[in-house]
Formats: structure tokens, C-alpha cells, sequence
């Protein structure tokens, strides 16, 4: 073939081949889809309870572990209202009664101050020995208060006032003791100093402590009486729940008793009525021990305070002869002080009587009402002869050996003492009962509990077993 010429031509080109064809077979799975933990274990639950033994795998862990709930929140509360029916036994209601012993002793202890002063240069023996007495008590269980209070809290605040007071209202007894036996009037003015430091810083502490340590008191005591809410709310879902299995089981095998599910339900109808029962006892003698000891107490503890402090300013009213008056200049202050004493006192022996509930508890609190009128009626003499202008015939009749307002005192301080000792013995009786019924229990609980959930297990076994 001929070309024209200063043509190009290409060269011709390879033959086209075709794309290969893919290899046989089926095509390339996705890569598997990857679930959570929680999502793989929900779809295995899923799963097995479609069949009767995934179902009843699932029913035998649910009542385990609704048993164990059961027995620990019942082991837990139960400890707990234990731990607080003890502080009301051996702590609080001690601390309680010690606090009220402080105030008492210091008062009494200015008291018999009082009256030593105005016996005279030759201080009576005995009165010497009873303020000794009073300061050392005192003492002793300001320490004892002391290691069983936290320093920073209110009851610790005034064990430091009291510790640090203390040491000076004795000085200034010493003071007036020492001017009093060289016949020195400075010594009445060292007395009444001492007086205003009692009657104005420690007494007031004592009484702050007193007030403190029965609030405590109540806090434990509420505490302990206080229902097992939770305990109670998870026994009656335990029982409901094994009683329903039972049912179920029975629907289903027409078989009437499971030995397993049947010994869970026991333990647990035990361990139920047990916190029940416990509870109710533990409450009712809690709450007797407040209404008929606790109350009680107080009231004669006040009373005995009233006493204490109607006697300091009788025995002033003659240390001072008047002169001391009450902020508007027209009446003797320390008589004015002991009228009000003796109102306070006659009220609260009136509230006492109303409380004491047996012979044993009303008869002291009898004398002491008697006693105080007496005491009103020897005090109208005395002070009527002291305005006579007869002080040594006034003395006798206040600090004498013979028909004296002192001896109308000792009488109803004693009667006080008797009637608080007859109701500390019905308060630690009542306390003790109800803390004694919650005793073992906090124990009981894990051991039945681990006894239903053994029996809840292996009554579903049993049931397994069938299966096989």
C-alpha cells in the first residue's frame, strides 16, 4: 500500500484483554458487631428465662440476695438501736446524774460555808467535813465527766469553767474562814464574793452541763426507741417474696412443700418477728424509763437544786443583815432569793408527786412536801425575831440544834436523796429491759438470713435437678 507521503502513521496498538473475573465463592462478611458487657449479660438473662430453669436460676439468686439484704440492714439498725439503748444504760443517764451531783455538791458545799460562817471563829467539825466533802465529790466527778465528754463540745466547755472557777471560789472560803476566826468583818464581804462567784459562774455551768448531758440523754434515748424502717420494709419483701416462689412452685408441680424455700421462709419469719417483737419491747420500756425514771428524775433534781439554793440565801440573809438589796433598793435581796427558791421548790415537789407511780416513790417526795411547810413556818419565826433585833435568837433558829430551819433543810434534802435513789433504780430497771431486748439480734440477723439464703438456694436446686 502505497502512503502519501510526510504522513505518520501509529503503530497499531495491542489488543485489548478483559478485566479477570472475580474468584468464585461468596462475597466477604462485615466485621462482627462488638455489644457492652452489660448488653451480652441483659441479652443472656433474656435468653434464659425463655426456659423454666433460666427462670428458675434467676428466682433462686433473686431471693438469695433479697434475704441477705434483708439480714444486713436488719443487722445493721439493730446494732445501731442497741448501741443507743447502751449509751442510755451506762453513759448518758450517768453523765446525766453526775452532772446533777456536780450542781448539787457545789451548792451544798456553799451552803455549808455558809453556815460554818455563821456558827461563829470555832467552825463545827462536822460542817467543815461536809463542805470538805462536797468540794472533793465535786472534784472527782468533774474528772470523771471529763474523760467521757469531748472537750470542744458544750458539756467539755463547762467541765473547763468548773476546773478553772473552782480553785478560785475555795480560795476565797479559805479567805473568809481566816478573817472570820480573827473576828474580822472583812470576812462576811469575803464570804458573799464567794457566794457571788457560785451563784453567778459555777453553779450556772453546772447547770448548762446538767442541761447538756440531758440533752444527750434524749438524743439516745429517741435514737434507740427509734423504728426499724428499712428492716421492716425488707423482711415483708423477703417473706412476700418466698412465699410467692412457693406458690409458684406449687402451681407448677403441684407439689405442696419445697424444704428449701420452706426453711428460708422460716428463718426469715423468724428473724421478722423477732426485730418486731424486739422493737416493741425495746420501745415501750425506753419509753417508760423517760416517762416514769427520766422525768421524774428531773423534777426531783430540780427540786433539790431549789432547796440548795433557798438555804445558801437563808443562812446570807443573816451573813449580810441586809445589806444586800435587790436592784430596785427596796427589799433584802437573799430574801428575796429564798422566797423564790421555796416557790420553785414546793412547784416542783407538786410536779413530782404527780409523776411518782408506786408508794415506794411518792412517800419521800410525801415528807419532803412536808418538810417545806415546816421550813416556812420556822424561817417566818426566825425572821421575825432577827427584825426584833435578836440575831443570836434568829441564828439559833436558823443554824440551831433544836427545831432550826437547818434541820427543816436536812429533812427534805433527805427525803430528795431517797426519792431520786427509788427512781434511778426504776429508770435503770426500765432502760436496761429494753435494751435487752435487742440484745443478739444484731447477730441473729446475719445467722438467719445466711440460713434463708442457703435454703432459698437450695430449694431452686432441688428444682434444677429435675431438668436434668
Amino acid at each position: 500500500m502505497t502512503y502519501p507521503p510526510n504522513v505518520r502513521t501509529a503503530p497499531p496498538s495491542a489488543p485489548t484483554r478483559a478485566p479477570a473475573a472475580p474468584p468464585a465463592g461468596p462475597p466477604p462478611s462485615a466485621p462482627p458487631v462488638r455489644h457492652g458487657a452489660w448488653a451480652e449479660t441483659t441479652e443472656r438473662l433474656r435468653t434464659a428465662a425463655t426456659t423454666e430453669p433460666g427462670r428458675l436460676r434467676i428466682i433462686g439468686a433473686a431471693l438469695a440476695l433479697l434475704v441477705v439484704a434483708f439480714g444486713a440492714v436488719t443487722a445493721w439498725e439493730a446494732a445501731d438501736r442497741f448501741s443507743a439503748a447502751d449509751d442510755v444504760v451506762s453513759r448518758s443517764q450517768p453523765l446525766s446524774a453526775d452532772a446533777a451531783s456536780i450542781y448539787r455538791s457545789l451548792a451544798d458545799a456553799d451552803t455549808a460555808a455558809a453556815s460554818g460562817f455563821l456558827a461563829g471563829a470555832e467552825e463545827p467539825r462536822a460542817v467543815q467535813q461536809r463542805y470538805r466533802d462536797d468540794i472533793e465529790t465535786a472534784s472527782r466527778l468533774l474528772v470523771k465527766a471529763a474523760t467521757h465528754t469531748d472537750g470542744a463540745g458544750e458539756s467539755g466547755l463547762q467541765i473547763a469553767t468548773l476546773n478553772e472557777g473552782l480553785p478560785r471560789y475555795t480560795g476565797l472560803i479559805e479567805r473568809a474562814r481566816a478573817n472570820n476566826r480573827q473576828g474580822l468583818p472583812l470576812g462576811g464581804a469575803y464570804l458573799r464574793y464567794a457566794n457571788q462567784q457560785m451563784t453567778n459562774e459555777l453553779l450556772p455551768a453546772a447547770e448548762r452541763l446538767y442541761a447538756a448531758e440531758t440533752d444527750r440523754l434524749a438524743r439516745d434515748n429517741d435514737d434507740a426507741r427509734l423504728w426499724p424502717f428499712v428492716s421492716l420494709v425488707m423482711g415483708v419483701l423477703a417473706f412476700g417474696g418466698l412465699l410467692w416462689a412457693q406458690r409458684r412452685n406449687y402451681l407448677r408441680t403441684n407439689r405442696v412443700f419445697n424444704q428449701g424455700l420452706l426453711a428460708a421462709t422460716a428463718a426469715s419469719t423468724v428473724l421478722l418477728l423477732w426485730l418486731a417483737v424486739g422493737q416493741t419491747v425495746a420501745r415501750t420500756e425506753l419509753n417508760n424509763a423517760q416517762k416514769h425514771g427520766q422525768a421524774s428524775l428531773k423534777v426531783l433534781n430540780e427540786a433539790r437544786i431549789n432547796s440548795l439554793k433557798a438555804r445558801a440565801n437563808e443562812n446570807l440573809t443573816l451573813v449580810a443583815r441586809g445589806a444586800v438589796l435587790t436592784p430596785d433598793g427596796k427589799n433584802d435581796k437573799y430574801e428575796t432569793d429564798y422566797n423564790t427558791g421555796m416557790d420553785r421548790l414546793s412547784a416542783a415537789l407538786g410536779e413530782a408527786r404527780k409523776l411518782a407511780d408506786d408508794s415506794a416513790g411518792g412517800r419521800p417526795v410525801d415528807e419532803a412536801i412536808s418538810s417545806v411547810t415546816q421550813w416556812r413556818e420556822r424561817h417566818a419565826t426566825a425572821s421575825g425575831t432577827d427584825k426584833a433585833g435578836d440575831y443570836e435568837g434568829a441564828l439559833a433558829k436558823v443554824i440551831g440544834d433544836k427545831e432550826s430551819t437547818g434541820q427543816s433543810f436536812d429533812q427534805v434534802d433527805t427525803a430528795l436523796e431517797r426519792a431520786l435513789a427509788q427512781e434511778q433504780v426504776e429508770f435503770t430497771s426500765s432502760a436496761s429491759d429494753g435494751r435487752d431486748a435487742l440484745t443478739g439480734l444484731a447477730i441473729g440477723a446475719g445467722v438467719l438470713a445466711l440460713v434463708a439464703a442457703v435454703g432459698a438456694i437450695l430449694g431452686i436446686g432441688r428444682r434444677l435437678s429435675e431438668y436434668r
